[in-house]
């Protein structure tokens, strides 16, 4: 069993945005031998599982990432021996207990994600003084130019440069896409077995947990701060896989309810030590630390609710979770308005 090691490289051949992005997720190291086995699994080749039997009552939070993570992984029946659940639950303990270990696989952001967030609250800020902070980098101009054009902002003119994007989408919803366009990558880059089987869907799920926080956020400044929070919760999640691949060669994964729920303990906190080393506002790792505990603070009660709501419509769509059951009856009259909305608005 190989312990965690960091083998990137610098290329200073290559764009910034493209270095930092290209740390977490490099190719240097060979694929697990999982790869090898001519085995297709791809998140498309999981929805012809059955859906889940409808339960009486809506599951908890914890019953519901398990079934999100059973989606996931497939849940292959050949199910490893126990003490493997023992060493990848070790080995994702002492990456979230070592922040300096996180650090070693996780880049910073680019430098224009902190200055976004600095300029959140300057009411002074123009869009101008916007367009002028983000054209600073070139590689996300044209990114940001490209996703403005495309069917999931549906302009009724072509966007050509930032200021059209800002005329499109005002300053928070510019925002909203440089966040999206910059974090893409981190979690949708597939890499080893089980990040390539997951990625695509969990990259879904954050771009719909991101829209569901925002719409429930209430607009104002708070509505990027949710929005972030919901981009960024499943990071950890990404690099808990990423860990896997690199310490495990097989393709079947624990699946116990007891796996799944320690799993997700330390994704999140993954998430939030990650979000820390990336100076991302604290109430924002606030909120990913403490969504779904009693008593946490208005932005961890959002990011929860959104999450959950973020779930269950990839459940339901991928038909694991049946339209009308008790998980989705029992969502609110605004919950469910963006549950629906999620729906009409399917990222590309």
């Amino acid at each position: 069993m190989r312990r965690l090691e960091w083998t990137g490289h610098h290329d200073p051949s290559k764009p910034m945005i493209f270095r930092w992005l290209a740390r977490l997720f490099g190719t240097n190291a060979p694929p697990p031998p999982a790869l090898e086995r001519g085995q297709d699994l791809v998140p498309q080749d999981l929805d012809n599982l059955a859906p889940a039997p409808l339960a009486d009552t809506p599951r908890t939070d914890v019953e519901l990432f398990a079934d999100f993570y059973h989606w996931l992984t497939g849940e292959n029946q050949q199910l490893p021996a126990i003490h493997i659940e023992k060493i990848i639950l070790e080995e994702l303990s002492r990456l979230a207990q070592n922040p300096e270990a996180a650090a070693g696989m996780v880049p910073r952001v680019p430098a224009v994600i902190p200055q976004l967030l600095r300029s959140l609250r300057d009411e002074s800020m123009s869009g101008a003084d916007l367009a002028k902070q983000i054209s600073q980098d070139v590689v996300l101009v044209a990114e940001v130019v490209r996703e403005a054009n495309s069917p999931y902002y549906a302009p009724t003119a072509a966007v050509r440069n930032i200021e059209g994007a800002v005329m499109l989408l005002g300053q928070n919803g510019l925002r909203m896409l440089i966040a999206r366009v910059a974090f893409r990558p981190i979690i949708n880059q597939q890499g080893g077995y089980f990040a390539k089987l997951a990625a695509p869907a969990i990259w879904s799920q954050s771009e719909k947990c991101a829209l569901a926080a925002s719409l429930l956020s209430g607009g104002g400044p708070a509505q990027f701060e949710a929005y972030l929070a919901g981009l960024i919760e499943n990071v950890g999640l990404m690099v808990a896989f990423r860990l896997i691949d690199q310490i495990y060669s097989d393709t079947a994964l624990p699946q116990s309810d007891d796996f799944c729920r320690r799993f997700n303990t330390y994704a999140r906190m993954l998430s939030a030590r990650i979000a820390r080393l990336w100076e991302i506002p604290a109430s924002v790792v606030e909120a990913i630390e403490q969504a779904g505990e009693p008593d946490a603070p208005p932005l961890a009660r959002l990011l929860a609710c959104a999450d959950r709501v973020s779930k269950l419509r990839m459940l339901v769509d991928a038909a694991r979770i049946c339209e009308d059951a008790p998980d989705v009856q029992a969502l609110s009259t605004d919950e469910r308005r963006v549950f629906a909305k999620l729906k009409e608005q399917e990222p590309d």
